[in-house]
């Protein structure tokens, strides 16, 4: 008996056709979007490099003036000492003792004399002007960075920022804020200071403070409790930055050491 065999012909059927090139147009989709991902990737972190070659660059070149008087923590005013903390608090008294006529005078002649601090001021490329108000080293982390005088999303992507409080070394809290890039970058490592760790502030007059971290806490973006002015008199650093996921902030809290 012969045996025929019928092989089974297959139909091209139009819905079959529009599955196919339905399939053909998300493989290009995710090509293209595989593409997209891997170009922004890419730009992103050499504009990260590119911000750090330039902190790194201008951080090289800041100059500090021993010769500067540090007068601008007091003032007198009815024979006390008053610590101002900024505009909006009250000024807090620290002393209400009665101050000798001479060594007031002394300490009123100085406050009395202008300081012509040179500064370098730079320019984004929006052509906002900024300089740089201090340096802070935290040699556990090794991270240093000089700290713009004022703060803006185009300015935290060249340095850590001045973000409220006190000058640097001075009576109150001094706060800077800088990105958590990460990837070392910046303040990325911050979130892994613990209690005891040294921060080091140097200021325009070349006066380094070592502040002691003391706390360590996660905040939500609008909670800014973390600024407050009221230290008792004490001097302290503040350093914030972003958790790893960007939905919270890392406040890092440090005291000054008695020298």
């Amino acid at each position: 008996m012969n045996q025929i065999l019928i092989t089974e012909k297959l139909y091209v059927t139009p819905e079959l056709k529009r599955k196919k090139r339905m399939y053909k147009i998300d493989f290009f989709i995710s090509v293209f979007l595989v593409f997209i991902l891997s170009s922004y990737y890419i730009y992103a972190e050499y504009d990260k490099n590119k911000n750090e070659e330039q902190a790194q660059e201008v951080l090289s070149s800041l100059s500090f003036n021993s010769d500067l008087v540090d007068d601008t923590t007091i003032k007198f005013e009815d024979n006390a000492t008053i610590v101002i903390l900024n505009e909006e608090d009250t000024p807090e008294v620290v002393i209400s003792s009665t101050v000798p006529d001479e060594e007031e005078e002394e300490r009123q002649e100085v406050q009395q004399v202008e300081q012509n601090i040179q500064r370098n001021t730079y320019k984004t490329p929006s052509g906002k002007e900024y300089y740089y108000i201090a340096q802070v080293n935290i040699p556990s982390i090794n991270c240093r960075y000089g700290v713009i005088n004022t703060w803006s999303d185009e300015l935290l992507k060249i340095s850590p920022c001045y973000f409220w409080g006190s000058e640097p070394n001075k009576v109150g809290n001094f706060c800077i804020v800088g990105h958590n890039y990460r990837n070392s970058k910046f303040f990325s490592k911050v979130p892994n200071l613990n209690n005891g760790d040294i921060i080091e502030v140097t200021d325009l007059t070349n006066k380094v403070v070592k502040y002691s971290v003391y706390n360590k806490y996660v905040v939500d973006p609008s909670d800014t409790n973390c600024t407050s002015q009221n230290t008792n008199g004490d001097t302290e650093v503040t350093i914030i930055t972003c958790t790893n996921d960007g939905s919270k902030r890392v406040v890092v809290k440090a005291k000054a050491i008695q020298q």
